[in-house]
């Protein structure tokens, strides 16, 4: 697959963000990088150019901050303006808690990233693409967008929140020539886990203990031909799991995890 356009990633630092980077710069597309850690940034950015010659752009900000998204994109150089396809990766779960033991700073952060944060993106970005007349915005979701499971009430409503977008940004867009889609994963084993655990990397790694979760590359491949249809072709969404898994809840695992 090949990609000749300009592609802006939220959350490129880490994960599928970092893997979509290099699967789009492996295709030949130009990068606009987001994330909060500019070192990351920089160390990603060299590494496409050493490997594939990549253009890059680099915005360090978190999507949190509304006033530095909109300036941020805003600001962009006219070269790096035009946007093709915007990658809405930027995410995070905080925390298993019980709502009634929930930790309400955490809450904050799911909803104030995965919610607010996928909106400022996609405002600062979509009046570009209508104007062109052409554009793309993935949205990274989640299984947890379609099911809810114990101890995940406020991280299953945010993706559930990024599904509704989906839908009703698709019907808002209808006759720009503007496609909207969404890649919702199961178990990818990325930093989600040991951020949702506090850097607990004996609990997170239970997580994906006895069976083979999704890579951060399998994701990006799918978002890649996602954005590589032909223009008169929209994947509204795409479900993807591990073999391993049927459900947000039922696993198969070799082995009882300790």
């Amino acid at each position: 697959m090949s990609f000749s356009g300009t592609v802006l990633i939220t959350g490129a630092t880490a994960g599928i963000g970092e893997a979509c980077a290099r699967a789009f710069a492996a295709a030949g597309a130009r990068l606009v990088l987001t994330g909060r850690r500019r070192e990351r940034l920089q160390a990603l950015a060299d590494e496409l150019r050493q490997a594939h010659g990549t253009e890059t752009h680099l915005l360090a900000f978190d999507v949190r901050d509304r006033e530095a998204v909109f300036a941020a994109v805003g600001g962009l150089p006219p070269e790096w303006a035009a946007i093709d396809v915007l990658v809405n990766n930027a995410g995070l779960g905080r925390g298993m808690d019980k709502v009634q033991a929930g930790d309400v700073d955490g809450w904050d952060e799911m909803v104030d990233t995965n919610v607010k944060g996928l909106l400022y993106a996609t405002r600062a970005v979509m009046p570009g693409m209508v104007e062109r007349g052409r554009g793309h915005v993935i949205n990274l979701g989640s299984v947890a967008g379609h099911e809810v499971y114990p101890g995940g009430a406020v991280y299953c409503a945010t993706k559930h929140a990024v599904g509704a977008i989906t839908r009703g940004l698709r019907m808002d867009l209808l006759g720009t020539g503007v496609r909207v889609s969404t890649v919702d994963p199961g178990m990818v084993e990325t930093e989600f886990s040991v951020v949702r655990f506090h850097g607990d990397r004996d609990r997170a790694d239970k997580v994906y203990r006895g069976m083979t979760p999704l890579t951060p590359a399998d994701i990006a491949e799918t978002v890649l031909w996602v954005a590589t249809r032909p223009p008169h072709v929209n994947i509204d969404e795409i479900i993807i799991k591990p073999t391993d898994q049927a459900s947000a809840t039922l696993v198969h695992r070799s082995e009882t995890p300790a």
